[in-house]
């Protein structure tokens, strides 16, 4: 008999998954075996720290309903969504195209289809104008481009935070809308500027997060799902120049080529009266590498009732 101890136990384990047919899933397995027992044999871990992980990732899993996602927010708060995020840029096959930025835990299908230069908040405020263009990587408008849009209110709070009028209702949507361009591809429409606001932290995440000393906070926001039929879909966000936790985003989704600024009589603005953002999107052409999706709608994970 094979003598397994906390050496030979690697092996051992690789070994029994060799038989595994999808080679893909192999290879992944095979990897994710040595690491984690590499990590364990490097920190010593001891019995009663793995019972806790094991209980955190519970709590994790029993917080998922169909309108929330703990464990997209905990990829998220570990770095770990931004990481796929920038492996899934390096296979795009041109370069030019804009980056991406995360999904996140709050993302909903089925936004409402609006006219170009709608607003997607039912009771705003201070109104502001997004505008640009949806181009391939050489500056040609794509026309028929699909801009889906999500953020949060002016308070910093997403519709899937809003309290429903009754006990399992889905929350109405707001703050949402998807736009098709223009036959040149521009797009155009009203939004707020939204506020910066904490990850939840009534969770095991957030309870990670304090426990960190970290202050959990994502800077000022606004998400993007961006598509049309031969390029790759690209899923961004755009951040609001001052933002105090622009360079210490709890979940690590800033770039330098996002953050955006609102001006004040932007004589090019297609909707005069508004503060006005311009921001132009450049697509790739699409790869056989999947979906560029660090996540997905909570109700699409978590089925109801189970």
């Amino acid at each position: 008999m094979r003598a397994i101890d906390h050496n030979t136990i690697t092996d051992a384990a690789i070994e029994q998954m060799s038989t595994t047919p999808d080679p893909r899933l192999k290879q992944i397995m095979e990897s994710l075996v040595r690491h984690l027992h590499s990590f364990a044999r490097e920190v010593d871990l001891t019995p009663d720290e793995w019972l806790k992980g094991i209980t955190f990732l519970t709590e994790v899993g029993q917080k998922c309903t169909p309108f929330r996602q703990e464990f997209i927010l905990l990829s998220d708060t570990l770095g770990f969504s931004s990481l796929i995020n920038q492996l899934h840029d390096r296979r795009a096959t041109e370069t030019g195209n804009t980056k991406t930025s995360l999904l996140g835990p709050f993302y909903r299908q089925d936004s409402p289809e609006l006219p170009l230069g709608e607003c997607i908040v039912k009771t705003p405020r201070q109104q502001v104008v997004i505008y640009g263009k949806v181009t391939d990587v050489n500056g040609k408008g794509i026309p028929k481009a699909s801009v889906e849009v999500w953020q949060t209110d002016e308070d910093g709070a997403y519709d899937l935070q809003k309290e429903s009028q009754a006990p399992g209702a889905v929350p109405e949507m707001d703050m949402r809308g998807r736009f098709r361009t223009d036959a040149n591809g521009n797009y155009y429409l009203r939004t707020v500027v939204p506020l910066g606001y904490p990850i939840p932290m009534d969770g095991p995440v957030g309870a990670l997060v304090t426990a960190q000393k970290r202050h959990g906070f994502r800077p000022s926001h606004i998400h993007f799902l961006i598509g049309a039929p031969g390029y790759r879909e690209l899923v961004t966000a755009l951040y609001t120049r001052g933002d105090e936790h622009l360079e210490s985003d709890t979940v690590f989704g800033v770039t330098d080529s996002l953050v955006m600024d609102v001006k004040q009589d932007d004589p090019n603005s297609p909707m005069k009266g508004y503060p006005s953002i311009r921001y132009d999107f450049a697509l790739a052409l699409a790869a056989k590498d999947g979906s560029g999706r660090v996540g997905a709608d909570p109700s699409q994970i978590t089925k109801v009732g189970a």
